[in-house]
C-alpha cells in the first residue's frame, strides 16, 4: 500500500483521532518510560498532534487543525526517502496540492530534522470535505513510500491488529479485551489497567489519560 491506497483506507478524522488517543494511552500503560505513540492536545492553540516514533528512525505525525487534518510519515529506508539524494529532496509531487490553510506545517521547525521536513508520505483532509487527498506522486512497480506498514494499525483499527502490533513490539502477551475497551473510548478504570499491565500504577496512568483527553472512570 502506498499513499494512493492509504487515502482510501483512512477513517474519518474523529475516528482517527480516537484511535490515536487510544494508542497513546495503551503505550502509557504498557511502558510509560518509552512510548512509541503520543497525543498532544493543544499542541498549538486549537490544534492537536498525534505522533509515532519507533526508535529506528521511522515516524509519523497527524495534525488535527480546525481547518483540517494533515498526516505525514517517514520511512527512512523506503524508495521515497528524501535522503536518496543530496541535497535532500521530497519525492516529486509529495506536497503538491496541500491546501493553503495546512501548507505551513511542513515548515514548522518542530516537525523538521536539521531544517528539513523529513517525509515520504503525506495526506490531508480539509474540514467540510468527505475524502482524504494526496499529491500526484507516482511509483514504479515495487517502489514504496512506507505508507503500508507505517499506518497499517491506524487504518485497520481493530483490537486484533492493535494487539498483534503491541505484542510484536513489546514481546509479551497483551489483553485483547482491554485493548478493545480503549479503542471504544470506555473510561479508563483499574481493571483495564491491571489487565494490560499488573505492574502499572493506576493513578499515574489515569493522570496521563486525562492529559491525553481520555476519559477516566470515577471509581
Amino acid at each position: 500500500m502506498n499513499v494512493h491506497e492509504l487515502v482510501s483506507a483512512l477513517a474519518d478524522p474523529d475516528v482517527l483521532r480516537a484511535r490515536c488517543r487510544a494508542l497513546a494511552l495503551l503505550d502509557v500503560v504498557l511502558d510509560g518510560f518509552a512510548p512509541r505513540h503520543d497525543y498532544l492536545p493543544s499542541w498549538r492553540p486549537g490544534v492537536d498532534l498525534a505522533t509515532m516514533e519507533n526508535g529506528s528512525g521511522d515516524l509519523y505525525g497527524i495534525i488535527f487543525d480546525p481547518a483540517g487534518v494533515f498526516l505525514y510519515g517517514f520511512d527512512h529506508e523506503c524508495d521515497a526517502t528524501p535522503w536518496r539524494d543530496w541535497p535532500r529532496a521530497h519525492w516529486p509531487g509529495l506536497l503538491e496540492g496541500l491546501p493553503a490553510a495546512l501548507a505551513h506545517y511542513p515548515a514548522d521547525p518542530e516537525l523538521q530534522f536539521e531544517g528539513f521536513f523529513d517525509a515520504t508520505v503525506c495526506a490531508w483532509r480539509e474540514t467540510g470535505t468527505t475524502s482524504w487527498q494526496c499529491g500526484p506522486v507516482v511509483f514504479a512497480p515495487g517502489e514504496s513510500d512506507g505508507a503500508g506498514w507505517l499506518f497499517a494499525v491506524l487504518t485497520d483499527g481493530s483490537a486484533e491488529a492493535v494487539c498483534n502490533d503491541a505484542e510484536d513490539y513489546y514481546e509479551r502477551p497483551v489483553d485483547r479485551q482491554a485493548i478493545a475497551a480503549l479503542l471504544a473510548g470506555t473510561p479508563l478504570d483499574r481493571r483495564t489497567v491491571a489487565a494490560l499491565n499488573p505492574a502499572a500504577n493506576f493513578e499515574a496512568a489515569a493522570s496521563r489519560a486525562r492529559m491525553l483527553g481520555y476519559a477516566v472512570a470515577d471509581a
